[in-house]
């Protein structure tokens, strides 16, 4: 050591330092308090999932409820940090808690093996949350939660990832945007004949390979969600002649496992097939029309490729050949065909259980890459390496840890505010790494859309009898009496259509229960007049039988429906379009810091920092309530 060294001493932490003593000091005793007594629900134990359920249980959250349907795959186990090989096929939500409780065992951690739809999770579920997280990756289940949040009105912190870019937004009743108050894309599904006829892109013979022939040889049938049959019927001839195709594919089926198979699969696909569609000239007066193969000259002309077989199937990077896509399209036909005929050897009652694709199935992938590049050689499409044909044929988004690992966090700071009721203060926060001015880039949450079709109507819950209550209980004593519409005309709709208006009234000495309405459903009251908004009512089943009343509000208070305001062009800037994996969003607010005149009043909290910083830092500040340190945003 030198002579001048000046030494300083290290302050450790007493002894009887409780655990969550940091938090106390970083959070302050207040916020700390309330998340020690908070509950709260996180739907969805995926990529963004595990770094969340770590930042819970660290941060001390007295309760966490998680649901999540899925099980664990390899292909998670790059970003899904509480994932290991051994879990593989195991349920997330139940390695999640059994991961995640060893950071803190003073945290009660319930998992929930099932689909967020399932009926254990209803109003009166959501009702006992302090707050939910959604960390979901399709469209319709963050549309069924965000509904269900507004029914019972509870707190939902929403987010999302792709790539490098995330997003956080907080969303709560009557106060904020909703998840569905901007339009959202729908998954891309392409025309049939498109598909099984007139191919131009490599995602069109992808689709094909996955949800076509896969499935007529080794699956139940095609994959209808992949196809748009919007336009059957201006093609009927052509889908009779798919349809017979489909059929003539069957019968090929029977001969799985023989020596003829591959050959007799190869020529009615890449032969017979292009030679009846070669055969329609209409089809190709401005397109170039496809080329047929035969299996045994191609097979001659594959001797080298043969040859080199182990190489080809472990190159997942190079683009294949066409002798080397028929390589891998005979040895995965020759892998799945031994596993139908091993399934049915074992078997009670002689059917195999069908094959679906799997992304980490190397079977059913290679024999969809073959395939679909066999058949962009007769189209003149480019082929692709087995490599991007998984990314696309699995609907893969790039899903880096770190943007995961930031998005989660940022949904905590989120919670913070929300626990202590500042709604004002939450922001909708963008993670852009790629942004000219700074990483996060944050706006204040927007209002709710008032055209929404989620948000921008009246909803209330409703308790009913299911057992007695008649739609006419529903129309006549409590939609003309107790919300006041009188002899105004109106429809009353279900999820599965009309079950009243002025010219359909046969239902109405049927129970709702027969009529489908259950616990959870929701019922849309429309006023034909469009003078008031449409009103949602949730149905909440009645412990309480009364000879009298059937269906009784929630209210306490007199309410007033609303009036329909006028039609306003919907604020899209800060919108998001989710995607597949983990989650999206493309809209960005501005990225300029926020200026004085846009702060609420009030006071001005206390600087931590004096020094000056960039335009791009962030700056800590120090919360004068209870001493917290918060980000400001």
């Amino acid at each position: 050591m030198e002579a001048n060294a000046v030494v300083v001493p290290v302050t450790l932490p007493p002894t009887n330092f409780p655990r969550d003593g940091h938090n106390a000091q970083a959070l302050g005793r207040g916020l700390n308090a309330l998340v020690k007594q908070s509950r709260v629900f996180m739907v969805g134990a995926g990529g963004i999932g595990c770094e969340l359920l770590k930042n819970l249980v660290f941060a001390g959250f007295g309760e966490i409820h998680i649901v999540d349907l899925d099980t664990i795959d390899l292909s998670n186990l790059n970003r899904q940090f509480l994932f290991r090989h051994e879990h593989i096929k195991k349920s997330k939500a139940l390695v999640a808690k059994e991961v995640a409780q060893k950071f803190n065992p003073n945290v009660n951690i319930i998992a929930h093996h099932g689909n967020i739809k399932d009926s254990q999770f209803n109003i009166e579920w959501f009702r006992s949350f302090t707050i939910v997280f959604n960390a979901l990756d399709n469209i319709d289940a963050r549309r069924h939660v965000n509904k269900m949040c507004l029914a019972a009105d509870v707190p939902l912190i929403e987010s999302g990832t792709t790539g490098f870019n995330g997003q956080v937004q907080v969303i709560k009743k009557g106060i904020t945007a909703c998840y569905d108050c901007t339009p959202k894309e729908t998954p891309k599904s392409f025309p049939v004949c498109t598909i099984r006829s007139t191919p131009s892109q490599p995602i069109h013979c992808i689709v094909w390979g996955k949800s076509y022939l896969l499935n007529e040889i080794f699956g139940a049938s095609e994959d209808e969600s992949a196809f748009d049959h919007s336009a059957d019927g201006e093609n009927a001839n052509e889908i009779e002649e798919l349809k017979r195709e489909s059929a003539a594919l069957r019968k090929i089926r029977q001969s799985v496992g023989t020596e003829q198979f591959a050959q007799m699969l190869f020529d009615k696909v890449f032969g017979t097939d292009i030679v009846r569609l070669r055969s329609m000239g209409d089809m190709w007066k401005t397109r170039r029309p496809p080329d047929p193969l035969d299996y045994k000259t191609l097979m001659e002309q594959a001797a080298e490729a043969i040859a080199a077989k182990e190489a080809v199937l472990k190159d997942a990077q190079k683009v294949w050949s066409l002798e080397e896509n028929l390589v891998v399209f005979n040895d995965s036909l020759e892998r799945l065909s031994k596993r139908v005929l091993e399934a049915k050897a074992t078997a009670k009652d002689g059917e195999a259980d069908i094959i679906t694709f799997d992304k980490d199935d190397e079977d059913t992938l290679d024999f969809v890459a073959a395939s679909a590049n066999i058949r962009s050689t007769l189209f003149g499409i480019d082929r692709k390496s087995k490599f991007d044909i998984k990314q696309m044929a699995g609907n893969i988004i790039p899903a880096i840890a770190t943007t995961n690992a930031v998005t989660a966090s940022l949904c905590v700071l989120e919670s913070f505010k929300v626990l202590k009721g500042q709604y004002a203060n939450t922001k909708e926060v963008f993670l852009s790494p790629f942004a000219p001015a700074r990483l996060l880039a944050s706006d204040k949450p927007r209002q709710p859309y008032p055209g929404c079709p989620v948000c921008g109507i009246f909803q209330t819950c409703v308790l009913v009898d299911l057992s007695q209550a008649t739609l006419k209980d529903l129309v006549e004593d409590f939609v003309k009496l107790d919300l006041g519409y009188g002899d105004k005309e109106i429809a009353v709709r279900s999820e599965v259509g009309i079950l009243y208006d002025p010219d359909e009234t046969d239902n109405l000495d049927k129970k709702l229960m027969d009529l489908g309405i259950k616990a959870d459903s929701f019922l849309t009251v429309t006023d034909e007049d469009d003078e008031y908004v449409n009103v949602v009512l949730a149905v909440i089943e009645s412990k309480e039988h009364s000879p009298d009343k059937h269906i009784r509000g929630t209210w306490t208070d007199e309410i007033k429906i609303p009036t329909r305001p006028k039609q306003d062009p919907r604020v899209t800037s800060n919108g998001g379009t989710p995607a597949n994996d983990d989650v999206s969003v493309v809209g960005h607010p501005s990225t300029k810091r926020q200026r004085a005149e846009d702060v609420e009043d009030g006071p001005e909290p206390k600087r931590a920092r004096t020094a000056p910083v960039e335009d791009n830092d962030v700056v800590l500040v120090e919360d004068s309530a209870d001493g917290a340190i918060i980000i400001d945003d």
